[in-house]
């Protein structure tokens, strides 16, 4: 089979290449899939480049989430079938035309469900509900996250609205504020104004805030806490811009304010399996009734992976890069 690998950690447009490798055979309770089409993560890009919480043995295989076909199943798995649609969102190296996979963790795709979104439903989507189940919001609760418009903003901002909270997004330039209500999100500031504030409050209409959501990392995560209720917290889903937190220590104290982080592999790993199920349920459901949207941006071949990483990291893109296998 076809597959990207990389014999160096570095960029991925650079160290990723096309290679023969042999077609990996499902063990005891595996099944073998067929690569449809997979998505583009920048936790795939950071584990390329050797800078993320996982760093596999060289020559690595790449990839985290992909929807593809069973096409080989394991001694003792009778819960799949030859032919079944499935999609993933945890199994290492699905960049490439086949890879096998524990049955256990894989999702059936129902039939309306298109590959496009099949093929990003699991990693960003997940970590999306799996934070907001985290949180303990209520209908009516209120919550404010930077990197509004990226992939896991714009989730949360849909999944919110269907659950009744309200949420307001924080971008760093207005263009982003457009981007957002074209796909019907609403509340969205841009703080390259100086009264984003006032703007804020406008909105809220002077309810507390008590959960912001930072995605960016610097002077930008000090944004969220400062727009913070006493007690707020304060959760650390990212680093976008930087890997250090800058924070004033006066919204710290005098607001009583927690910070703390939320890794979607660790409390994916960890959370009970009815509440999984049930939240992939929700999920589906929210695609396939359109209250949950995933847009693609572009999709490329194996072999075209410096031009989809170019296109991952294009300022403004709408929707996921997709491989084709």
């Amino acid at each position: 089979m076809r597959a990207l690998v990389h014999h160096e950690f570095g960029d991925p447009a650079v160290v990723l290449t096309v290679e023969e490798q042999p077609l990996p055979q499902p063990g005891p309770g595996q099944v073998r899939v067929r690569t449809l089409l997979s998505a583009i993560h920048n936790h795939d890009l950071w584990t390329v480049r050797g800078t993320y919480g996982f760093k596999p043995d060289l020559p690595a295989l790449a990839g985290t989430e992909a929807v593809g076909v069973v096409d080989a199943l394991g001694a003792g798995v009778d819960q799949l079938e030859v032919g079944q649609r499935v999609a993933t969102g945890g199994t290492f190296g699905v960049w490439a035309e086949h890879f096998v996979a524990d049955a256990a963790g894989l999702i059936r795709v129902p039939d309306g469900l298109p590959d496009e979104s099949a093929a990003q439903l699991v990693s960003m989507p997940f970590s999306a509900i799996s934070l907001l189940h985290s949180l303990d919001l209520h209908a009516g609760d209120w919550l404010i996250q930077n990197a509004a418009n990226g992939a896991v903003g714009r989730m949360v901002a849909q999944l919110g609205k269907a659950r009744g909270i309200n949420v307001v997004g924080l971008v760093r330039r207005a263009a982003g504020v457009d981007e957002l209500r074209a796909q019907g999100i609403e509340r969205v500031i841009a703080t390259d104004t100086d009264d984003w504030r006032a703007t804020l409050a406008e909105i809220t209409g002077g309810a507390p805030i008590n959960v912001g959501v930072d995605s960016v990392g610097g002077t930008s995560a000090g944004d969220v806490l400062s727009a913070l209720a006493t007690n707020g917290t304060l959760v650390v889903f990212g680093a976008m811009a930087s890997p250090s937190l800058q924070l004033a220590s006066g919204d710290l104290i005098f607001n009583q304010a927690t910070v703390k982080g939320f890794w979607g592999s660790v409390v994916s790993r960890e959370m009970p399996a009815e509440i999984k199920g049930q939240l992939f349920q929700e999920l589906m459901g929210r695609v396939l009734d359109g209250t949950l949207t995933l847009p693609v941006s572009a999709t490329f071949d194996l072999d075209e992976i410096g031009a989809a990483v170019a296109a991952s990291g294009e300022a403004g893109r709408i929707g996921k890069v997709l491989l084709r296998a």
